[in-house]
């Protein structure tokens, strides 16, 4: 049996530079060749750090349990894309979660997070922002290269038209939630700033909100970060300082020990099923608290 090559702490921060800075894809891999020795090394490494879409149902499309279906609504900027997954034993309105993707688009993974959450018993909309550059290509460096170029104002303004959309929802309550993962994160503070009709907000290692937006949110927030993401965690003083003296109601979870990405689960290196589960548990908890009638 072939041993794993070892993953190291070097590796996976170099992957988050590439993934999130400005490191190209030929300068990863000529620094991740210089880590691991040789091109042959890094080419087994990278599959480990990468998120694969093979591993991406833990709760698989045909699912009976659920009622799933490719969707459009009308967007701040046209008509935008969507995933949306209802319970298929649903017997009276629910909560809605808005499920927003990491800087990869609406892809196999975050179509599964709609799901679990659907599972959880709320009406889940997975929107896919780049809706306005045609959608999410299967190329993942394309997908990047596509948020990168996305309207940030723009960008925020559908996210609420989303919000909109699953208020006046018949299978919806009224109540609406958003959880995103990484550029997903940060889109769901920014959703917090911009929509007073968010009714709670969970936001996984995302950027923060510039502190002189925080008076303008109205949802109760979680925040969840990995111990070892010092790029996002830079921003967490200052924003926990202005939640604080606006008199927000928002609670931070500390996963020591994890990475950026730890609840994808489609990165062999980076995910972290402990923190995972535990961040997972506490999100549902906190919506069912937040969006029950």
């Amino acid at each position: 049996m072939t041993a794993h090559p070892q993953i190291t702490q070097q590796m996976i921060d170099l992957y988050d530079e590439y993934t999130h800075l400005t490191l190209d894809r030929r300068g990863f891999m000529a620094k991740l060749t210089a880590l691991t020795g040789s091109g042959a090394a890094a080419a087994a490494v990278l599959p480990l750090i990468a998120a694969n879409s093979a591993h991406a149902a833990i709760v698989p499309p045909d699912d009976a349990r659920v009622k799933a279906a490719d969707i459009s609504f009308a967007g701040a900027t046209g008509d935008m894309k969507g995933y949306l997954v209802t319970p298929a034993n649903a017997t009276g309105k629910l909560g809605a979660v808005i499920v927003i993707h990491e800087n990869r688009g609406l892809n196999p993974h975050t179509r599964d997070v709609a799901r679990r959450m659907a599972l959880e018993g709320f009406v889940a909309l997975a929107v896919d922002f780049l809706s306005p550059a045609g959608g999410t290509p299967d190329d993942e460096d394309k997908a990047r290269e596509m948020i990168g170029q996305l309207n940030p104002p723009d960008t925020v303004a559908n996210a609420v038209a989303a919000v909109k959309f699953l208020e006046g929802h018949e299978a919806v309550n009224g109540k609406v939630g958003a959880v995103g993962f990484c550029w997903g994160g940060g889109m769901v503070n920014a959703l917090a700033v911009a929509s007073p009709d968010l009714d709670a907000g969970v936001a996984y290692y995302g950027r923060q909100a510039a502190a002189a937006d925080v008076a303008k949110i109205a949802a109760p927030l979680m925040l969840h970060y990995a111990g070892l993401d010092e790029r996002i965690n830079a921003g967490i003083a200052d924003y926990e300082a202005a939640l604080k003296a606006a008199g927000k109601d928002y609670v931070i979870h500390m996963y020591d020990g994890a990475n950026h990405a730890f609840n994808n689960d489609t990165s062999q290196a980076r995910y972290n099923k402990e923190a995972a589960d535990l961040a997972w548990g506490r999100t549902v908890a906190f919506f069912r608290e937040q969006l029950s009638d």
